[in-house]
Parts: C-alpha cells; structure tokens; sequence
C-alpha cells in the first residue's frame, strides 16, 4: 500500500494542462438535464455541473482510458441534487470516489468550493477535481486537484472558514497538478485516503411545513439559497429526500384550485391556435404541424408522431383532425426521454367544453432505456392512470389519454428504480 508520493517519486515529465472541446451532442444532452430545475442560476450551475462531467470522462478516456469510470449514481442526473450542488459527486474511478468542481476562468488566487461536499460525508469524496468551464468556446481544462485527507489538514491548520455563500475559498498553492491523478488512481489503495462515515439522519425532524413561509424567496431569481437559509437548514435539505424534491417546486402542502391556478402551467389550449406558451418554450416543447398524412422526412417527430396515431387509430381510438400535437425531450437518470402530448376540444355529455390530452412516452428515437419508467398521471385529487415503460419490451411506447373539464388540470411524474423521478408543470387547456 502507497500511503503517499514524496517529491522523488513524480520525477516524470508532467502531462500538459489538457483542453477538451465538447461535442454538440454533450451540451444538448446537458440542456435536457437541467430541464426540471425552474432557478435561474441554479440551472446554469446544474448546466456548468453536467459540462465539467462531461468533458472530465474525455479527459481521463484521452490520457488513461485503461480506468473504469462510473457515473450511473451521479448528482447530475438526479434534478433534486442538481438543484442544490454546486459540484459534480458521486463519480466513481474505480474504487475510488470524485468530486467535480466546475469554476470560470481563474482570475483570482482562490477556488470556491462548495462547502458541502467538504462538510457533508455524504457528499465527501477521495479527490476533488477542478474543472475551468470555458462555455463560449465549448471547452474545459482540468487544471488541478486535492486529496481529502490533505484539504481536511490544511483546513484544519489554517482554520479556513466557510463563507457566507456556504463555500470555502481554497488558495491556488493547495492544489496539485491533475497529472498527480492519474498517478494515484493507478497507485494508491483507496484505504489511504479514510473518507467520514455518514452519520444516521432523522428525516422526521424538518418538515416540508417549516419552509413554506419562505416559498417566496425560494422561487424568486433574485435570492439564492445561501441568502434564504440559515446552514442548519440547508443540511437538512442536502441531507433529506423529500426536502430536496420539494425544492425543485416549492408550495404550500394543502394544495387550493386557486394555488394550482398561480402554478406555472403547460397550457396545450393555445396549441389549437399555432401558439406555444412562455413555460412550454422554456421547456424545450416542440409544436408539430397539424396531425396530416403528409410527406414528411423520414424519422422526423412529425413523421413518428403520424405512425403512433395510425396505430392507435387501429386499435379503435379515434384522433380528430383537430388535434394538435407537441413533444419534448427528457433526462431521467441516465434515460433519454420523448413525451408526445395530442390535446383536441369537445362537448361533454353535460353540454360543457371539454378537452382531451393523449400522452404518449418512449425512449428518445435512437437510444434505449436501461430501466423501467413508471408513469403517472394525476388530477388535482389523485393518481388516474399508472403505466411503466419497461426495457428491452417490444412495446416500445406507452399511452395515457385522460379528459376533463376546462378548468382541470392533469400532471405528468416519471421516476425509475434508482430514484431519479421528475414531475412536469400541470398540463391545462385554455385556448383563450
């Protein structure tokens, strides 16, 4: 077992400073996984997150691709850690456990470092790599690293405090060369590096309750969450399941029509009249042309779309001409998502404006889903329809179609196996 390097044993030529240019396809994939996250900047952080992984696993497949590298568990593909990590975690390089700090260009003599995977042993990690995001260029540099069992010693003698951004400003001098990293990930047993053990956690002792006066604040882009919350409360969220998923879309537990109405909606009502609203852009919601048989190019959405609903058509449920239909893309975990939504008026047997919505879910056309998807579509009350989009089936898509009233509202949640689930604003029909 190496317990340490003296200065003898890395006499070697040291590799450069490497930039990695990201693909197109890495920054589009990044895009759909902050998806869920509504903050402004916490989005772009969760965004700034997604890059540095990405572009770190091309630096380590470039330089040392002899290394397995496992992110299946990792916070960037979880939206209610994503929401609240400054950092990359939960990357594992065979045993051994990284944390992914993105950051601008270096402009200063310090690092932010986000306190909580320093202070949090469920966020702690054996290295922790610093990543430069260059996003204009669509590049990153690794530019340097440091030892968990060193941060905590320096920590300790200089008796650095956190700050009140609920980071720690780690001088440049700390780190070491990222060239050291391979170094160790090749030579050092992991046991040198004593990660804290995580401590047992009432999840009973915070309650979703105690934050709802600070809903406001929560949801505005103007306050982050270093400025809405005291420490205490931020590890109880960091540390707490229910917390975290409330944080994606803080409101108020007893759930009012006229609460419902304040929501951020999907309102597919204006899809009748070629329009999409403000929240559907942001969303990345794609409007399709009228519901037609006509020429199309192959593998288009329209084209898929048009397949779908001839199967449907066969099976004895009816699409009018008046539909119209959008779709959007999806990550959950490490499954790429396509939702299609068809929504048409009609007249209830009451004689009162009615809609229907038909949402038809797959895995995104091209890939494949590593794990079952449960799907659930609710009313305000309940949940009215369960399906579970299953791997490796020969129904490749699931459909749900529900229909209501005007004033009802339907909501889409997705989750899988390993936790990641992802609920989307309410779907309602207001052509008007």
């Amino acid at each position: 077992m190496i317990n340490d390097f003296s200065d003898r044993t890395l006499e070697f030529e040291a590799l450069p400073i490497t930039t990695i240019t990201l693909e197109d396809t890495q920054i589009q994939q990044a895009k759909h996984l902050i998806q869920p996250i509504q903050h402004e900047s916490r989005q772009w952080q969760a965004y700034l997150n997604a890059l540095a992984l990405f572009g770190f696993k091309q630096w380590l497949q470039d330089w040392a691709s002899d290394l397995p590298i496992d992110d299946k568990d990792c916070s960037v593909f979880y939206p209610d850690y994503a929401n609240i990590l400054g950092a990359v975690c939960q990357v594992k390089v065979g045993h051994f456990n990284l944390d992914i700090i993105p950051i601008g260009c270096l402009a200063s003599e310090t690092v932010p470092v986000p306190r909580a995977i320093l202070d949090l042993p469920e966020f702690t990690a054996h290295f922790y790599i610093i990543v430069e995001i260059l996003e204009e260029l669509k590049q990153i540099q690794v530019t340097g690293l440091i030892r968990y069992d060193q941060l905590q010693a320096q920590l300790a003698t200089t008796q650095l405090a956190p700050e009140p951004d609920w980071t720690y400003n780690l001088p440049l001098d700390w780190l070491e060369n990222p060239d050291r990293l391979l170094l160790y990930l090749r030579c050092l047993n992991p046991e040198a590096i004593q990660l804290p053990a995580i401590p047992p956690r009432s999840q009973e002792t915070v309650s979703v309750a105690q934050f709802e006066p600070l809903i406001p604040q929560l949801k505005s882009d103007d306050w982050e969450l270093s400025e809405v919350l005291n420490w205490e409360q931020a590890v109880a969220i960091f540390t707490n399941s229910e917390l975290r998923q409330w944080l994606l879309n803080p409101k108020p537990t007893a759930s009012t029509t006229l609460q419902r109405l304040q929501e951020p909606l999907i309102n597919v009502g204006l899809w009748l009249n070629d329009e999409i609203d403000e929240l559907s852009q942001k969303l990345s919601w794609v409007l399709l042309p009228a519901l037609t048989p006509d020429a199309v190019p192959l593998r288009s959405p329209t084209q898929e779309l048009n397949v779908l609903l001839q199967q449907l058509e066969r099976t004895g449920k009816a699409i009018p001409p008046i539909a119209r239909g959008g779709y959007a893309d999806f990550m959950l975990g490490n499954n790429a998502l396509r939702l299609y939504a068809i929504t048409w008026s009609l007249i209830s047997p009451d004689n009162l404006p009615a809609w229907t919505l038909l949402l038809i879910l797959g895995a995104t056309p091209g890939t494949t889903i590593s794990q079952p998807i449960q799907f659930f579509l609710r009313d305000l009350n309940s949940i009215l329809i369960e399906r579970v989009l299953e791997p490796h089936s020969e129904e490749t898509y699931i459909y749900a179609q529900v229909g209501g009233t005007v004033e009802e509202a339907f909501t889409v949640t997705l989750s899988n196996e390993s936790g990641a689930s992802l609920t989307l604003p309410p779907f309602v029909f207001r052509p008007n």
